[in-house]
């Protein structure tokens, strides 16, 4: 049986043996060791030092150049001139909490706000998609007044505690706590529809957490599925499960960290391909291209119940500085046309892929949306093949490009460049990787 993969593990550096890495290379691990401890993670059998980036390309101490297919933190492109820009002009004139009247604060939030229903009029700002995940379970819980939760069974939601409870892929060896309950990623069932089984999956979570007395507060997704290894399709089939969600009385909470700011090339939101409308939204990481921002969107009726029990107070939470990066990662977004970028450069690679598997029997299952890709890799019994993968992340960054691993057991390619990917990057990529694949 093939073993689950933690989601740190998934291509951490084992300091284990050092003795082949140069005598500064390995003082310069032996260092990071020292100040932080069990919790320092790097990625790859062997370190990169990282000095700049521009783009989708990352440049290391020694001036090699990587294209980076591995984060959406910079979602419109590393270091984004227009970005930067806001940033310094703004940290060099303001920057305070948001008990104060700041014309930029509240000009990003309408800004912000213009682009979501409108059902969801209020917003909340934090720092982090892990602060906006813990708060829209305790929105979620002053609601319905239950307090399970229903989650992918390799799902990452963030790393509080109440929300590292949600993300068993973050868990080594402990099992989810008595008010979680997971249930497989979307995957066809044997009528051959994805949106039945994964209601139907979802119903038999919900009737369990009724049984035992803790009830469903509200049921989380990542809307493109990143961590269980990336499920977007078909468009729609979130549907069943919402409404599901709804009958039992809970809450559907839209994690947008991932999906969100135009990465699935269908819109700004990764819900909205499935037509749906979640009760509370909470996004992260690309909000600020990596300026540390994130919020929660809701209902208002949702969040004045919340803080009619709870006074929240966030004091870097939507400081000014954090608004003139959002602001500009919008206007950006907008102005470069980012969105119809990612739908068809992602389109066009997608299917540069796809003919690269038919002369590859170790590819398994392409899928994906806009620039947000999983590429499996399986054995000729076509189970999931962790160490194959292993091999190809580790020879892709030895080649010059930077990519990671998703899903269960860590055998899918997570290809999730910077929406400013072009074509000819694509091709890179491929040409790149057919390479690999040949020598190994």
């Amino acid at each position: 049986m093939t073993a689950t993969k933690q989601i740190l593990a998934l291509n951490r550096f084992e300091a284990t043996d050092t003795a082949h890495f140069s005598p500064e290379l390995a003082a310069r691990i032996a260092r990071r060791q020292a100040t932080f401890g069990a919790s320092s993670v790097l990625f790859y059998r062997e370190p990169i030092e990282m000095v700049r980036a521009k783009g989708a390309y990352m440049y290391d101490a020694t001036g090699r150049r990587y294209l980076d297919v591995y984060n959406n933190v910079p979602s419109v492109g590393h270091c984004h001139p227009a970005v930067a820009e806001a940033v310094a002009r703004q940290i060099a004139t303001l920057n305070i909490h948001t008990r104060y009247l700041t014309r930029p604060v509240e000009a990003y939030a309408e800004q912000l706000l213009s682009k979501f229903p409108a059902p969801l009029t209020n917003l909340t700002m934090t720092c982090t998609g892990s602060e906006s995940n813990d708060l829209a379970m305790r929105i979620a819980e002053a609601a319905t007044g239950k307090t399970g939760f229903v989650v992918t069974r390799a799902a990452y939601h963030g790393n509080t505690q109440h929300v590292t409870a949600i993300s068993p892929s973050s868990m080594k060896s402990k099992p989810v706590p008595a008010f979680v309950r997971t249930i497989a990623a979307p995957a066809a069932g044997p009528d051959g529809d994805v949106a039945t089984t994964f209601a139907a999956n979802l119903k038999a979570a919900i009737d369990d957490l009724e049984r035992s007395g803790v009830g469903l507060a509200a049921l989380i997704v990542d809307s493109i599925f990143s961590s269980d290894g990336i499920y977007a399709d078909p468009p729609g089939f979130l549907q069943a499960a919402v409404e599901a969600t709804h009958a039992a009385g809970g809450l559907f909470i839209g994690d947008e960290v991932q999906p969100g700011f135009g990465r699935t090339g269908g819109g700004l939101w990764g819900f909205a391909r499935h037509g749906i409308v979640p009760d509370i939204v909470t996004m992260g990481k690309p909000m600020g291209n990596g300026f540390p921002m994130a919020g929660v969107v809701t209902r208002p009726e949702l969040l004045a119940q919340f803080c009619e029990e709870t006074g929240y107070f966030n004091t870097f939470g939507g400081n000014p500085v954090a608004a003139a990066a959002g602001s500009a990662v919008l206007d950006v977004i907008e102005r470069e046309g980012l969105i119809d970028n990612a739908r068809d450069v992602g389109a066009y690679f997608k299917a540069m892929l796809q003919a690269l598997k038919a002369d590859h029997a170790d590819i398994g299952d392409i899928r994906g949306a806009g620039l947000f890709i999983g590429l499996d890799f399986v054995t000729a019994a076509g189970g999931p093949d962790t160490p194959r993968a292993s091999f190809v992340i580790n020879a892709l960054k030895e080649a010059g490009i930077l990519i990671g691993a998703a899903g269960l057991y860590g055998n899918t390619l997570k290809i999730r460049p910077p929406l400013c990917f072009s074509r000819a990057d694509a091709d890179f990529f491929v040409d790149t990787l057919k390479s690999v694949l040949a020598k190994g």
